[in-house]
């Protein structure tokens, strides 16, 4: 994944109202003003939401006669697990090593092998 692709998925995804767009979009294609409904801000605002998710790749948008759809595209989202997958050998390593330090200090009664 391209490094400017990533930045503008991440961007997208840092705002709640954005997120909690993509949220009804996993539900499935609704309409603009669906989407508008359970936010207290005008329409022009939605539409600024909208174009940054819709920039960064995450939605697409059509017309149906005078219904404006959305629909989710997940796509976007894989390539960000995948990035962050990356992460997930030094977060492993570093919780067996806690592991290991617990089972050490539960096995002698502490760091220094007292017992208390």
């Amino acid at each position: 994944m391209r490094a400017d692709h990533l930045s503008s998925t991440l961007s997208a995804l840092a705002d709640p109202t954005r997120r909690a767009i993509l949220a009804r979009l996993a539900l499935g294609e609704t309409s603009v003003a669906e989407l508008a409904r359970p936010f207290d801000m005008s329409g022009p605002a939605i539409s600024k939401h909208l174009k940054v998710l819709e920039a960064a790749g995450l939605i697409s948008r059509s017309r149906d006669a005078q219904r404006r759809p959305c629909r989710l595209n997940a796509a976007p989202l894989g390539e960000v697990a995948a990035w962050l997958e990356r992460y997930r050998v030094f977060w492993d390593a570093s919780f067996d090593r806690l592991d290991d330090y617990l089972r050490q200090v539960q096995g002698n009664g502490g760091p220094h092998g007292e017992r208390q």
